[in-house]
């Protein structure tokens, strides 16, 4: 059985290219996060600041994949 994944939120810090942000977690903790397919079909940017939902593996704690903005009011 697979292991799930684990869902969190992020803060968009940087935009390192035409895919990849430096996005701070709710910990503190500062990891690259890539576009997932779907946000990257769909053409999605995200600005500084942004609080996105992020998806990570129990076994890479240092990248995570971008599954959009967090829908969160502020």
């Amino acid at each position: 059985m697979p292991d799930s994944s684990i869902h969190t939120l992020g803060k968009v810090l940087e935009h390192r290219g035409e895919l990849l942000y430096r996005v701070s977690l709710p910990n503190g903790k500062e990891i690259l996060a890539h576009l997932g397919k779907e946000v990257k079909q769909r053409g999605d940017t995200f600005k500084l600041g942004q609080c996105l939902l992020l998806e990570m593996t129990p076994y890479d704690f240092d990248g995570a994949r971008i599954l959009g903005p967090a829908d969160l009011e502020e």
